[in-house]
């Protein structure tokens, strides 16, 4: 048996969210170094604000500004970060319920240890050096003693008021900020480890080979490609590998008119036509880019065969073999 393959997969795209007047308020005035929670009708303060009250679904719009101190609720230490967290440094997960609020926010913690970290400890947020309206304009808390012997003095810093000297407080209270943030663009980014398993890695070998091998279900008889390594009607294992195609037929399709957007692999002159295509002695279609013919002369029951480009390792499209075009009673069971 070969060695199962594996690879690094990473799935990455932009999300873009416009914002509505609550949480542009939140935003905008982190970006003026300014926290403000949202009151609900009973009188709690929400930070960070949400535009419905989550216990009457009433909607809330009333403002209020709460301080940057606060408490730690609960915690977690992250002995290890990761790629675009807020320290490169290992840190503390808290929720911190800031001095005027009665719900807690989560942010990273800067703290020397785990031995430095305890529920209850008094905060502070430090705030990022460019500030541009966003949850990372708070670049973490810190740990911050505001008892009366502390004196207002960062736990194992210097001494510091809450407000510098020279510092004027700001101006706007209520949210109603110039230039304010309507929307905001948040990278998402998921890294894997992927692994296909050992029948997709046999299938992925002979597409090296420029062979689609499937597996054969021993009850149903069904041949899968690309194949499970069991059968998902019957529920057993599968093992029998059988070679098909290489041509086969297109059961169903759709004219693609939107162009991909920063997807080198996906570089393709819309409109163009992606299809489930049932190759020759397969049970179950694949799907697959139809080229060498116009669009709109793509078909049902179109007999097609693979292209391969030089050193790939799947089919770059498939086009069409010239043959009569399939009976549908001969796959309208692979639709």
């Amino acid at each position: 048996m070969p060695d199962v393959l594996k690879a690094p997969l990473v799935v990455e795209f932009p999300f873009t969210r416009s914002l509505g007047p609550v949480q542009s308020a939140f935003l905008t005035g982190l970006r003026e170094r300014v926290v403000l929670g949202v009151r609900t009708g009973d009188g709690r303060t929400l930070v960070p604000p949400v535009e419905y009250d989550p216990v009457t679904a009433e909607e809330i719009r009333d403002l209020v500004e709460v301080a940057p101190t606060g408490t730690v609720t609960t915690w977690a230490w992250n002995h290890a970060p990761r790629r675009d967290q807020p320290l490169d440094t290992p840190f503390a997960w808290v929720l911190v319920r800031l001095d005027g609020a009665d719900t807690a926010l989560l942010h990273a913690l800067d703290a020397p240890g785990p031995d430095a970290v305890r529920t209850g400890m008094r905060v502070r947020i430090r705030w990022a050096g460019e500030r541009v309206g966003a949850i990372t304009d708070i670049a973490c808390f810190e740990p911050y003693d505001d008892s009366p012997s502390g004196n207002g003095r960062e736990v194992g810093g210097t001494a510091e008021p809450a407000l510098r000297t020279g510092e004027a407080e700001p101006a706007v209270r209520t949210g109603e900020f110039e230039d304010p943030v309507t929307g905001i663009v948040a990278p998402a980014r998921l890294d894997y480890t992927y692994s296909p398993g050992r029948a997709q890695t046999a299938y992925i070998n002979a597409l090296a080979e420029h062979r689609n091998v499937g597996e054969r279900c021993p009850s149903c008889r069904k041949v899968y490609v690309p194949p499970r390594g069991a059968c998902p009607t019957c529920g057993l294992a599968t093992s029998e590998q059988v070679e098909v195609g290489p041509h086969g037929t297109v059961t169903t399709f759709c004219i693609v008119n939107i162009k991909a957007a920063h997807t080198a692999n996906l570089d393709i002159e819309v409109p163009y036509v992606y299809a489930h295509i049932a190759l020759d002695g397969a049970g179950l279609a694949l799907h697959g880019r139809i080229g060498g013919i116009p669009y709109d002369q793509v078909r049902m029951g179109l007999r097609v065969e693979p292209v391969w480009t030089e050193g790939a390792r799947y089919p770059d499209h498939y086009r069409p073999t010239g043959e009569p075009d399939a009976d549908y009673d001969t796959y309208r069971e692979l639709l």
